[in-house]
């Protein structure tokens, strides 16, 4: 079995279940997953899961991402994008020193409403399900982080660079900008660079893969304990790697480590990575207990 991430960049028009579907052919298993969905008007980064690094998946939702988007001024639609039917549509496009000085007054913690063009569920239906159907339903900001944006171009087109925490949708921002300049907005492209660690230069194309032997493409993936880099390693002799694997909980004053509680680590032995673990607080003090083993199968 091969167990790891691959780096794809996944191409316009397709959606990243395609992505997966493709992925459990090439590889032979229907262990196969995704972080971080893309739309089918969005291209790049899409890391997916293969093997026992799918039990990762869980971990993976606070990654800050980057985005390369195309904002078109002078045009609404429903779905936000160049795709959705036209709402309204202006020439009076303001000048370029008012479309970069607005655009600028979207960078730090902003609240957010998510477009009903979305994954996101209400009552266990998709918002963008509801939403073919014409349905539109009430929707409540959230918090989200705008960490840089940085914009060029003139007249009706623009171009973003926008790194930002999870949860931030590039369509709404490139519309509520447009509508804080009054012409209204779109996003016209959408190419997502990197997610966490990892970069678009690094992925691979579905054509490429398809080319390669199953030698090759079992070398394409990265380790799973990639997913985890920015975690503290620790490193377990077998005795209490063995009581770690068997639930038990690993006393921090047993094994010489001081991580606050809460802390997440990687967790090593002899062989390598094998879990991730938390330090939790139990009646003798702070101890590690394994949240997720890799070198099994299963959930």
């Amino acid at each position: 079995m091969n167990d790891g991430v691959l780096l794809i960049h996944k191409p316009y028009g397709v959606t990243s279940f395609d992505v997966v579907a493709r992925i459990r052919r090439l590889y032979g298993t229907k262990q196969v997953g995704h972080t971080g969905t893309l739309d089918p008007i969005a291209t790049g980064l899409l890391p997916v899961l293969v093997g026992r690094a799918v039990k990762a998946s869980q971990f993976l939702t606070e990654k800050d991402k980057e985005y390369i988007a195309g904002l078109r001024l002078g045009l609404t639609t429903d779905s936000e994008d160049v795709t959705g039917k036209t709402l309204t549509e202006s020439d009076a496009i303001p000048d370029r020193e008012t479309v970069l000085a607005v655009a600028g007054k979207f960078v730090g913690e902003i609240m957010q409403v998510p477009p009903m063009y979305s994954a996101l569920k209400v009552g266990g239906e998709k918002l963008v399900d509801l939403a073919r159907r014409g349905i539109v339903i009430e929707r409540e900001a959230r918090p989200i982080t705008v960490h840089e944006l940085e914009i060029d171009g003139d007249g009706a087109d623009y171009t973003m660079r926008v790194f930002c925490s999870k949860g931030t949708y590039i369509r709404t921002l490139c519309a509520d900008i447009g509508s804080r300049l009054g012409c209204g907005g779109v996003m016209s492209s959408l190419i997502r660079t990197k997610t966490g660690a990892f970069s678009l230069e690094n992925a691979y194309t579905l054509e490429a893969l398809e080319a390669m032997t199953m030698e090759e493409r079992g070398a394409a993936l990265l380790p799973t304990e990639t997913l985890f880099s920015h975690l503290p390693r620790i490193t377990l002799s077998d005795f209490f790697a063995n009581l770690s694997r068997n639930g038990c909980e690993i006393y921090q004053k047993k094994i010489g480590s001081d991580h606050t509680l809460g802390t997440m680590l990687r967790v090593y032995d002899k062989n390598g990575f094998y879990a991730v673990g938390e330090i939790r607080e139990y009646p003798d003090g702070l101890a590690l207990k394994l949240l997720k083993r890799f070198d099994i199968a299963g959930k």
